[in-house]
């Protein structure tokens, strides 16, 4: 660490405190050169997830505007605050894992979990969803989707299927 009062690099830490509940670190420090004091903080410094747009464009992830599609495809459901809560949150790890690599996830993959998540939770907000997500234009796909849903809960999908993705 640069001394910054007779700015050599060499120094040694006298004392180390961890602060902010282990997210940070204040050391205290003496310049070799000229014995000045100074402190220093250590903090992690994370790179802001970014979502890749269909068109290449990049945004920051925006857990807001994924809560917004959630609660209103929820809405007038029985989901608890909580649920969504828990959904978000796994989303949430789920994107920042799958963009863990150069911090950014596409925004298919975040759409294709969060229909993953709904249809676990709710099929009607899963239809919802899906409708907006993959931009239902006809009552007929609509009701191909529920058909599709209809034959899965009757076992005849077998389960295994990733809910046309």
């Amino acid at each position: 660490m640069r001394c910054p009062h007779c700015l050599s690099l060499d120094d040694r830490v006298t004392d180390s405190r961890t602060l902010a509940n282990g997210e940070s670190i204040r050391r205290r420090r003496e310049c070799l050169a000229c014995g000045y004091r100074f402190t220093s903080y250590e903090r992690i410094e994370e790179k802001a997830l970014m979502v890749v747009k269909s068109d290449s464009r990049r945004e920051p992830y925006d857990r807001a505007k994924l809560e917004r599609g959630v609660r209103r495809a929820v809405e007038k459901r029985p989901v608890s605050q909580l649920a969504i809560e828990n959904l978000l949150n796994e989303i949430e790890d789920e994107a920042a894992m799958l963009g863990r690599n150069g911090n950014e996830v596409p925004s298919s993959a975040l759409g294709d979990l969060v229909l993953n998540k709904l249809y676990a939770l709710d099929k009607v907000a899963y239809v919802r969803f899906a409708s907006v997500y993959r931009k239902f234009e006809s009552m007929q796909e609509f009701l191909q989707e529920i058909k599709r849903l209809e034959t899965q809960r009757d076992g005849q999908d077998g389960g295994e299927r990733q809910h046309g993705l």
